[in-house]
This record gives structure tokens, C-alpha cells and sequence, in this order.
């Protein structure tokens, strides 16, 4: 097992997670899967089979996150080849009407614990000279919707991180992509109920997540020598 054919998914229990763990199983990847929801996690790794190991974590638990890092790590015998940071914490509401709760938990989910998976693993993969970092982030990261204080106040953040991410790595052999496709037909939506909400993508119209697990196949499938800076995905 060489670390390049290695990888970690966030958040990848169901939905965009659950479509990359699959997208890289499938080309031969051993993918660590990281989500909170034990019985829902395990039941999908097992469905992929002997390639995917599932590691139950809420990535905005201290001790939780520090726990599945050291996993991976002695799994993997070092950092994955492939980090997907893709876990993420959606919620709608004014910015007057948004709790500190529900701000809060955005950016621990959708920024700091990121930033914390990168920070762990990034300085073994500078020492090695290889690593990818996969952002998924959102339309919402360059784009400003209402109601969407906190989801896009964490997904900026985001995009930010990958851009100083970008400036520092390159020449280390280390490569940094930032996904951002528009709406997907993923759980998420569930409580949201877009269909009935005027101005809200109907969820037939919105992209499937094997779209954007195509996405990050091909970002990670490029000549070491090349990065893939930034996809931006949209529903034809």
C-alpha cells in the first residue's frame, strides 16, 4: 500500500462524503470514512467492502478528532496521500435570527476542523513531498445568499484557508483543490424542504453527488506535477 493510494473522507457517511469514499474505493484507494453517525458509517463501509474502514468521529469534539488523527496515522503508517475535508454544517436563517449555537458550529465543523485535520497532517506530507488536500466548499463561498450568515461566513473562511494554502505549498509536491459546486441533492436539504420554498433550487434540478465524487476523481488523478487550483461545479 503506498500512502499515494490513501485517503480520508469527512462527513462521509451519506451524501458528497459517502459518493468520494465510494468514487476512490473503487479506483483502488484505501479510504478511511470519518463521520459521527456510528451504525449509518459502519453499514456503508461495509457495503464497499475491505477497502474503506470506518472511524466513527464528530469532528467538532476535541478529543473525538484528535482520536481519528491518531487512527489514521497508524493506520496509514503516516498521513493519507488524499485528504478530503467535505464534513459540513448547513443551517438557514437572517443573521439577526441566527443563533451563536448554530454560528458556532458552523465554523467548528465547516472551518476549524478543517483546519485542524490539515494542521495535523500537512507537515509529514511536506517531509514526504506528496499529499492532496481536497476542500469541498459551496457556491456559498463566493457567493452571498440570505440567510446564510453562518454557512457562508464558515465557507469563505474556507476558501480562504485553500487560498494561503495555495501560496504555501506549492514546490513542496504537495497540492491543494478547492471543489465548489452549487446546490446537491444530498440529506442536508432535508429540513429545508426546498421544493416549496420560492427561490430555492428544486431538488430534481440540483446536482447528484456523484458529481461532484467525479470531481475530486479527477483533481486527484493528475500528474504529480500538476494542481487543480479550483473546480466550480453548476447543474447544466
Amino acid at each position: 500500500m503506498t500512502a499515494q493510494r490513501t485517503a480520508v473522507v469527512t462527513g462521509a457517511s451519506k451524501g458528497i462524503g459517502l459518493a468520494i469514499a465510494r468514487a476512490l474505493a473503487s479506483d483502488g484507494f484505501r479510504v478511511a470514512m470519518l463521520a459521527r453517525s456510528a451504525d449509518t458509517l459502519v453499514a456503508r463501509a461495509r457495503e464497499i467492502g475491505d477497502r474503506a474502514m470506518a472511524i466513527v468521529c464528530d469532528v467538532a469534539g476535541d478529543r473525538a478528532l484528535d482520536e481519528a488523527i491518531a487512527r489514521v496515522t497508524d493506520l496509514f503508517g503516516g498521513p493519507p496521500g488524499v485528504l478530503v475535508n467535505n464534513a459540513g454544517f448547513f443551517s438557514l436563517a437572517t443573521a439577526d435570527a441566527t443563533s451563536l449555537a448554530d454560528f458556532r458550529s458552523s465554523l467548528e465543523v465547516n472551518l476549524v476542523a478543517p483546519f485542524r485535520f490539515v494542521r495535523a497532517f500537512l507537515p509529514a506530507m511536506c517531509e514526504r513531498g506528496s499529499g492532496h488536500i481536497v476542500s469541498i466548499g459551496s457556491i456559498s463561498d463566493r457567493i452571498a445568499f440570505p440567510e446564510n450568515a453562518a454557512y457562508s461566513a464558515s465557507k469563505f473562511g474556507a476558501r480562504g484557508l485553500h487560498e494561503v494554502l495555495r501560496a504555501e505549498l506549492k514546490g513542496t509536491g504537495v497540492r491543494a483543490t478547492l471543489i465548489s459546486p452549487a446546490a446537491v441533492d444530498t440529506p442536508l436539504w432535508d429540513p429545508v424542504d426546498p421544493d416549496s420554498r420560492p427561490g430555492f433550487t428544486p431538488r430534481h434540478a440540483m446536482l447528484r453527488p456523484e458529481a461532484v465524487a467525479a470531481a475530486v476523481m479527477f483533481a486527484v488523478s493528475q500528474p504529480g506535477d500538476v494542481n487543480v487550483d479550483e473546480l466550480r461545479l453548476s447543474a447544466s
